[in-house]
Formats: structure tokens, C-alpha cells, sequence
């Protein structure tokens, strides 16, 4: 009877020290700092501008027609333009006749705004004028003329 009293008193002690053990882990924490790093992108690009251009008037062999210029920004970050070429081309059909690239040329507005992100906006106008030659521009009647744009 005395050794089951005295386990039991073994038992009770144990379990009271267990339990302090447990309640003692459950709080304890050391203090400590840390380092490290982190590392991320800047994206090479956010989207390009789209330029369009409007001849206004059809051109005459002497005249001279401005351009309606707009950039549209479909990208998420402001954009910026700075000098727009025009490169002129004709239809084939009409080079075929004799139609010369070479008697169109352009201006080369120097806009140098920036255009918001999701925005379409005007630009400075540009030109396109149709020289007056000594030979026979009849081949340019009716001719498509082609804008390609760039900035």
C-alpha cells in the first residue's frame, strides 16, 4: 500500500512538473533579428503609341495638305512622343502608271509631349506636299497615298 501511495505522489509530481513544462514552452521566445533580401522588374516596356495621321485635302501637283496627327497610349503608363516621320508610299497600281514617291514629301513635326496612359491625343499637324514637276504627273490621279508613321 505504501509503494502505490508513493507512486502516486510519483505520478502527481511528475504530471505538475509536466504541466509547468508545457505551460513554460508555450510562452518562452528569444529575441533575434534577421536580414535578407528581395529582388523584382522594371518592365522593358509598358506598350507602344499608335500613331495615325488624316491627309485633309487631296493633293494637286504644286499643293501642299496638312495631316491631322494623333497618338493613342493604350498602355498603363504615360508615354512620351517626340518627332513623328511620315514615309510616304503609293499604291502599286498607280506606280505602275508612273506615280513617283519621290515627288511627295513630308514635314516632321516635333511634338515632344507626353501622352497619358489610356488616352488618344492630338499632336502638332503635319504636312505633305505633292511636287509640280516639268514631267507628266497624270500616273498620281486617283492615287492612294500610304502614311507610315513613326516617332
Amino acid at each position: 500500500m505504501f509503494r502505490k501511495l508513493m507512486n502516486r505522489k510519483r505520478l502527481s509530481v511528475l504530471g505538475v512538473v509536466a504541466v509547468l513544462a508545457v505551460a513554460g514552452a508555450a510562452v518562452a521566445y528569444w529575441t533575434a533579428s534577421g536580414s535578407g533580401s528581395g529582388s523584382g522588374k522594371v518592365a522593358e516596356s509598358n506598350g507602344t503609341l499608335v500613331l495615325h495621321g488624316v491627309i485633309a485635302e487631296a493633293l494637286t501637283p504644286g499643293s501642299t495638305s496638312s495631316v491631322t496627327l494623333t497618338a493613342e497610349n493604350k498602355g498603363s503608363s504615360n508615354l512620351y512622343v517626340g518627332t513623328v516621320t511620315e514615309a510616304v508610299s503609293i499604291d502599286a497600281e498607280h506606280v505602275s502608271k508612273g506615280c513617283l514617291v519621290g515627288d511627295f514629301s513630308t514635314t516632321e513635326p516635333v511634338e515632344n509631349q507626353t501622352i497619358l496612359a489610356g488616352k488618344t491625343e492630338a499632336l502638332k499637324p503635319g504636312s505633305i506636299t505633292m511636287a509640280n514637276t516639268l514631267a507628266n504627273q497624270d500616273g498620281c490621279k486617283g492615287a492612294e497615298i500610304t502614311l507610315t508613321l513613326n516617332s
